[in-house]
């Protein structure tokens, strides 16, 4: 945005111009502005365009061939966007979140400076990613490459686009995943704990999920014909990725042991079975409707799909035996007899093999729950891919569709090294899901594909005390001007980085599993940390109010975008505009609406 309020700044000049530093080129910059008016293929509703470039010919006049920059300022197109699609399910067209991010979306497009669609859309997620977490791991990354830190720069940190957006949910100040995630992909905001459905559902009960639930941006696209995809280091029927393609009116019933027997009863369906029958779930909802599901789905939690029967482990069980469900429905099995030209894979050497060019579908399940942390995945035993590593693969099968597609990647792990209390785990896993941004960037054509990186909601982590430039983020608080760690009050040193709840302190050494630190008691409060190194993966910072995991907190995230639409992203939002801004980008209700009568 910052181009182009200069070019607002200049407009009432119509050409300026200033000379070359210091005359050592002689030669002068201009900026010309001129009005399009409405029916202007840029500009639909009219607007200003802004050409800068370099005078030449020192004629006074910026002519065609001069120009090297055009922005455009477009006045906002008063026809609301078109979501009919969306408004065929109940309780949307008069939903007031809904409506609302509709309507910032209209007020937003008079800061546009693109009018291509997006042929293709990539939504990162970093769960529990938020501004102090972006901060520390940008430091670390950069120090991790022998530079001072804080200069560094992460992949989406240099995004053209950026904007905030309020997280809260329709009954907590604090929010959970579900809740955020649902407003993200369907653009409405609804309760804590519930996937897929509005706020007037009944956590918990299955009764009201009917007539409540909404459309989320992955299946508008899948509708409109292009290739769709999910990726987390969490289980894949976890709330972040459920939120996607599931509609449940409690986050945990990941499979049928999870449920009361009255869901069950009822009809609810599993997130794990609706994940393998999402395309015929979809097809249902609309007379002649004809998709082709999930083309790609990758991440953990194999044990929701696995019968609980020891006979159908996993080469790498870690449990003796590894399925949970208690309806003996083995899932993948159901899945690879749906898609016989797909791949099933559980493993780096079966991940490698995958033929990119031919594999129609992709099943990767890469551990028994969750997939590990990215500094503790070599010590999985069966071997797993890195989150760039499926991002990346994710595209190849994805791109082979001509319509385009539908990508959703969540770093989940971001969320559970901070639950843990351990910052090393939680930086570590931020720092990998930057490299999968720029994996995506590196392989999609911008001029055509819309990423947008955030969070679904923040953690109670801090950047504290009074360190010197250049110190370690893991380590304890050294001031400017001395080599020894600061003291507080109570004649002990500190670290930078802090929780103000959780489990407390670990000094694990070198273990690089977080989750280990839920084997142990508690162990709040101030520790003398004058001999230990918090530098290590096995430290866990100081928290102060004792809790049973470490809490998500309430304040704004952000949002990072580049390509078509990505102007879209600016100011302070309700989350739910995030639906709004990638349907709007990508034409998905309008392709959608197209194909469904």
């Amino acid at each position: 945005m910052k181009k182009l309020l200069i070019s607002v700044a200049v407009s009432a000049a119509l050409l300026s111009g200033c000379d070359g530093d210091d005359g050592t080129n002689g030669l002068t910059s201009l900026v010309a502005t001129s009005t399009l008016e409405i029916g202007s293929e840029v500009c639909p509703a009219g607007g200003i365009q802004t050409d800068s470039g370099i005078d030449t010919n020192s004629n006074g006049v910026l002519d065609a061939d001069e120009v090297t920059h055009t922005a455009h300022l477009c006045q906002p197109d008063q026809t609301p966007p078109d979501s009919s699609m969306v408004n065929t399910l109940p309780n949307t067209v008069e939903n007031t979140w809904f409506k609302q991010a509709q309507g910032k979306l209209g007020a937003s497009q008079g800061y546009a400076t693109e009018a291509a669609k997006a042929k293709n859309v990539i939504l990162f997620v970093g769960d529990g990613m938020g501004i102090s977490t972006v901060t520390a791991a940008r430091i670390l990354e950069g120090q991790l490459k022998g530079m001072m830190g804080e200069e560094n720069a992460l992949s989406f940190g240099e995004f053209p686009f950026a904007g905030l957006a309020k997280t809260y949910n329709v009954d907590a100040q604090t929010p959970d995943s579900a809740g955020t995630m649902t407003a993200i992909m369907s653009g409405v905001k609804t309760d804590v704990g519930v996937i897929g459905v509005d706020e007037d559902i009944v956590r918990g009960d299955c009764a009201t999920v009917s007539g409540n639930e909404l459309v989320t941006a992955l299946e508008l696209a899948e509708i409109a014909g292009k290739s769709t995809g999910i990726v987390s280091t969490a289980r894949i029927t976890h709330a972040t990725p459920a939120a996607t393609y599931a509609k449940s009116a409690d986050r945990n019933w990941e499979d049928v042991s999870d449920m009361p027997a009255d869901a069950l009863t009822a009809g609810c369906e599993d997130i794990a079975s609706q994940l393998v029958n999402f395309e015929a779930n979809l097809e249902s909802r609309y007379a002649g409707l004809d998709v082709n599901g999930l083309e790609v789905a990758m991440g953990g939690g194999r044990r929701h799909f696995l019968p609980k029967d020891a006979a159908f482990n996993s080469s790498d069980a870690q449990s003796s035996t590894e399925g949970d469900r208690t309806d003996n429905r083995d899932l993948i099995s159901e899945w690879k007899s749906l898609y016989p030209q797909g791949s099933y894979v559980m493993d780096q050497a079966g991940f490698d093999g995958i033929n990119t060019e031919t594999t129609s579908h992709l099943f990767g399940l890469f551990n028994e729950s969750h997939m590990q942390y990215e500094a503790d995945r070599n010590n999985d035993i069966a071997g797993e891919p890195s989150l760039r590593e499926m991002t990346s693969k994710a595209i190849q099968v994805l791109d082979n569709n001509q319509e385009g597609y539908f990508l959703m990647v969540e770093a989940g792990r971001i969320d559970h090294g901070h639950h843990a209390g351990s910052a090393y785990s939680a930086l570590t896993d931020t720092i990998e899901f930057a490299e999968a941004v720029k994996a995506a960037v590196d392989m999609s054509n911008a001029e055509e594909t819309l990423i947008i990186v955030t969070a679904d909601h923040g953690h109670v982590f801090t950047i504290a005390g009074y360190p010197k430039r250049g110190n370690p983020i893991l380590g304890k608080v050294v001031a400017v001007g001395k080599d020894a760690p600061s003291l507080a009050k109570d004649d002990m040193p500190y670290t930078t980085l802090g929780y103000t709840n959780g489990r407390g302190m670990r000094d694990f050494g070198l273990e690089t599993n977080a989750d280990a630190t839920y084997g142990k008691d508690n162990n709040n409060g101030r520790k003398d940390l004058l001999l230990v190194n918090t530098e290590q993966p096995g430290y866990h910072q100081e928290a102060l109010i004792p809790t049973s995991s470490e809490t998500h907190a309430g304040e704004d995230v952000g949002i990072y975008a580049s390509g078509p639409g990505a102007s879209l992203v600016t100011g302070t939002n309700e989350q739910s505009l995030l639906f709004h801004i990638m349907d709007y980008a990508a034409g998905l209700s309008a392709a959608a609406d197209s194909v469904v009568e």
